[in-house]
């Protein structure tokens, strides 16, 4: 097949189209002209502004793409111009989406009120009503991801509805767990790998989240799901999440991460109150976020191909060698969220309450 990839040279894109050279396919890269990471010999190199796409037509039109997967749709105007671009050019798009679609999300986050949602997430749960990220959140995003394609009207939910309701070109979408592996961004297990650098003999988890479950997958194994999705004419009009099959606790991954690292220490889950207000999270852990991949499993035949000891292998070993110096977005901010001093005053003082009761 002839496959378009825009903007897939980033993180998971970079691992989409090394799969899909293996496997034989043909492929175009169309991103704004920053690689970190040379393409592979014979992949169509196209560069341009995403929210231009249709200046790039004519190039499109020459590589005549059998389906196209957009990493970096942000709104419905954008997406409304990825398909006018290749519209009588691609019959199909595949548009990558994120879990954070669901009214789950906006519940976990408050910034929706009612009830807890029922779990599994599937496919057909309830859609949040209202944007989930507030301008600040989606500047540090922007700087995280050192991103262009973020825009301040980001919201998935609109891009889904437009891409699967073209009649031009048919639509699937790809809804993405927490994604981690080598080259992560977001840094999803810097925060436990440096303390335990760093020698810490206790860690704290908060009560709370230590028990939350949310979708993860790591990198390789999503970007296989996205290659079958792309592949496969089954996918045509289908909305799939994309997660590992079971999902663990804070504190289950936090225990893997450890014996990946050798650490003899101990973790120190601390009631809320209890917890130093570096670590502490206004987000309601009663809300889980776990989400079923039944569909994309049982319609396409997805199967990790990683196993989940080797990922946490391959994704410790470059955290360790790549661990960043800050982060703006609270969960990862490296300018506060190091205060072992607090952290020692707060474990000091839940064991003399042990103590004395």
């Amino acid at each position: 097949m002839k496959i378009l990839l825009i903007g897939g040279t980033g993180f998971i894109g970079h691992n989409v189209l090394e799969q899909l050279v293996g496997a034989g396919h043909r492929v175009a890269v169309f991103h704004r002209g920053v690689t970190r990471r040379a393409l592979p010999e014979g992949v169509l190199e196209i560069k341009g502004d995403r929210n231009q796409l249709a200046n790039q037509r004519r190039e499109f039109t020459d590589f005549a793409p059998d389906v196209a997967v957009d990493f970096a749709l942000s709104s419905a105007s954008q997406a409304e111009g990825l398909l006018q671009a290749l519209s009588g050019i691609a019959p199909r798009v595949v548009a990558i989406s994120s879990m954070d679609v669901y009214r789950a999300c906006a519940v976990s986050h408050r910034s929706e009120e009612g009830e807890l949602q029922k779990l599994p997430l599937t496919e057909d749960s309830e859609l949040r009503s209202k944007r989930l990220y507030s301008p600040e959140a989606l500047a540090a995003m922007k700087a995280i991801f050192n991103s262009g394609w973020i825009t301040d009207d980001y919201d998935k939910i609109p891009v889904e509805k437009t891409i699967l309701s073209n009649s031009n070109v048919a639509g699937t979408v790809l809804r993405l767990p927490m994604v981690y592996g080598p080259g992560d961004a977001a840094h999803r297990l810097a925060p436990l790998v440096k303390r335990m650098l760093d020698g810490r003999r206790k860690i704290i988890l908060p009560q709370p989240r230590a028990q939350w479950r949310g979708p993860k997958g790591y990198v390789e194994d999503v970007a296989h799901a996205i290659v079958l999705a792309a592949t496969s004419n089954a996918a045509r009009g289908r909305v799939y999440n994309i997660a590992e099959s079971d999902a663990l606790t804070e504190h289950e991954w936090a225990q893997l991460v450890a014996a990946e690292m050798n650490w003899e220490g101990e973790f120190v889950v601390l009631p809320a109150e209890r917890v130093p207000r570096h670590l502490s999270d206004p987000a309601n852990f009663a809300q889980h976020w776990v989400a079923s991949s039944a569909r994309i499993r049982q319609e396409l035949g997805y199967r990790e191909t990683i196993s989940r000891k080797e990922a946490i292998h391959r994704t410790v070993a470059w955290e360790r060698e790549h661990l960043p110096q800050q982060l703006s977005m609270k969960q990862f901010d490296y300018t506060a969220q190091f205060d072992y001093a607090a952290e020692d005053a707060a474990l000091a003082a839940y064991a003399g309450s042990a103590a004395s009761s």
